[in-house]
């Protein structure tokens, strides 16, 4: 399904578009998946072009414009909408190296846009879960997964308290990024680690990631957008849990 094909599904115009720019429409009048269709455009991450995501072209502006159109203030980020540098390099290795994916179950947390997940299936995974705690994000990786002809179904919920068994591989991008979520993320990790699992982590550089606890694995150069990380690049490192 391309992208004028996805807006007629969910009743928008792809006339609606001005220079690339998606006119935005209410979140109380719309389904969630034409309210992400309306204020993204699909676009490929930079250093992962195989694939093809719901992107937003400006992110401060879908930000405000997601608590304008719910009525409600101090709404987390729209992680979803970005390809952020950590999710970049770890689909990057993912894709990279099938082996570390093939017949394998594996668990994407804190998934975002789907873009590890989708990479992971694309490498040859057994069965992907990407999980989110924001219904949004649940829904852009529904899109997601249809534009790149793979099947994913997203959790929605916060499942770090609790099982962390029953995966092949656990895979986390960027999800060092703030200190509550650090000291929520790498318990269930560890657990992971302990159940048998693979853990991998991409990460540019956040200050709560304790690499003192990780060994790396590989490291790429990611273009990434100014406004969300105040450079044009970021070294970026895919790391392993020993």
């Amino acid at each position: 399904m391309n992208e004028d094909e996805s807006l007629r599904r969910y009743g928008l115009r792809p006339a609606e578009r001005d220079h690339g720019a998606v006119i935005a429409t209410k979140v109380a009048a719309v389904t969630p998946a034409a309210f992400v269709l309306a204020n993204t455009c699909l676009m490929t991450p930079p250093l992962v072009p195989e694939i093809t995501l719901h992107l937003a072209p400006e992110p401060i502006a879908l930000w405000e414009r997601t608590e304008q159109d719910t009525g409600q203030a101090g709404l987390p980020p729209p992680f979803w909408a970005f390809p952020w540098a950590g999710g970049q390099v770890l689909a990057r290795y993912l894709l990279d190296h099938p082996e570390c994916t093939a017949g394998r179950t594996v668990l994407d947390l804190a998934a975002g846009s789907g873009l590890v997940a989708i990479a992971a299936a694309k490498a040859g995974a057994a069965a992907v879960t990407p999980s989110e705690t924001d219904p949004l994000a649940c829904t852009a990786i529904e899109l997601n997964s249809a534009a790149n002809s793979v099947t994913l179904e997203a959790t929605l919920g916060d499942v770090l308290g609790g099982e962390a068994a029953g995966n092949d591989l656990v895979v986390a991008g960027d999800g060092f990024y703030e200190r509550l979520m650090a000291e929520r993320l790498l318990p269930f990790l560890e657990r992971a680690r302990a159940s048998g699992a693979v853990v991998l982590v991409g990460d540019p550089g956040r200050a709560y990631l304790p690499r003192d606890r990780f060994e790396a694995v590989a490291s790429y150069d990611v273009p990434v957008s100014p406004v969300l990380e105040d450079a044009d690049v970021k070294r970026s490192t895919v790391w392993r849990l020993p």
